[in-house]
């Protein structure tokens, strides 16, 4: 039997109006909105053991508190790189005094050349803040396998070059990967979402 009409406005109503919560639930687990690719929740990124251009271990637990952007690249890299640093660099003076609560950490895919003095010199030329992060080869294997970083040798001549991943990613405050970002839409894009997760964390 058919409901009576009343019945059947009440079952309308009532479905209206869970409608509109489900919607408004939607809405306020949506979370923030990123130009970058959001990779919340990803299963990766989640360890980092290396050590720093100043001969110190590093751990990402280190960092929390801080909105990590991680890069995978190395001192040789004729383009891509310096092109990359260059960016993340304006990105962070752009911050103001926000931009001490970032850190900028390089993994260089070429632990062979790239020594700890290396490393110094070169990403501290782009920003004093940033770090250089080296291991041997099995450690930086072992990261960049963990962030999907794809990285090989490739001979030129007498000497080598290295094909890598051009990505960065960026972890925020809580020690969370978020981000995936692409190395062209650096400029354009990482500066908004680092002011994002910074005032949610």
């Amino acid at each position: 039997m058919p409901p009576s009409l009343p019945r059947f406005w009440s079952i309308i109503t009532c479905s209206l109006a869970l409608l509109g919560s489900l919607v408004l639930a939607a809405g306020c687990d949506s979370g923030p909105k990123f130009k970058s690719t959001d990779i919340t929740g990803a299963d990766y990124g989640k360890s980092l053991d290396l050590t720093d251009h100043n001969g110190k271990p590093r751990h990402l637990e280190d960092f929390r508190g801080k909105a990590v952007v991680v890069f995978f690249g190395f001192t040789h890299c004729p383009d891509v790189c310096p092109t990359t640093l260059a960016e993340m660099s304006q990105v962070v003076k752009s911050l103001g005094p926000d931009g001490d609560r970032v850190q900028v950490l390089l993994v260089t895919v070429d632990p062979e050349r790239d020594t700890r003095e290396a490393l110094a010199k070169y990403v501290t030329a782009f920003d004093p803040r940033f770090l250089g992060m080296y291991g041997d080869l099995e450690a930086t294997r072992r990261v960049a396998k963990d962030f999907k970083v794809y990285f090989e040798k490739r001979k030129t001549g007498d000497s080598y070059s290295v094909d890598h991943s051009a990505q960065s990613y960026v972890i925020d405050p809580q020690g969370r990967l978020r981000l995936f970002v692409r190395h062209d839409r650096i400029a354009a894009d990482l500066a908004d979402d680092l002011k994002t997760l910074l005032r949610a964390g």
